[in-house]
């Protein structure tokens, strides 16, 4: 088991996700429930399965590009997208 990759990938979603739109929707769904432990495991199931999508998909990309093209395009996606939104078009 490679706990370093697994710590690394932790601290990363865990700070990308802190007060993200996906935290500030739950919040509100869970203000507006009578089941806030249902809202919990609904939330925690999809971003576990999003993240087991994420795996696989990221997994496959790889047999397909070569690693540095991946990190180029995933850098440069990531730029683009912190373009957009500091312009206002996102």
């Amino acid at each position: 088991m490679d706990l370093k990759a697994a710590l690394v990938t932790f601290a990363i979603i865990f700070l990308a996700e802190v007060g993200d739109k996906t935290q500030l929707a739950t919040m509100v769904v869970a203000a507006n429930s009578q089941s806030p432990w249902m809202v919990f495991f609904g939330a925690a199931t999809a971003l576990v399965l999003s993240a087991l999508l994420g795996v696989l998909l990221g997994e496959a990309v790889t047999r397909l590009l070569p690693l540095h093209l991946l990190r180029t395009g995933a850098g440069l996606a990531f730029v683009l997208l912190g373009l957009l939104m500091l312009t206002g078009k996102s």
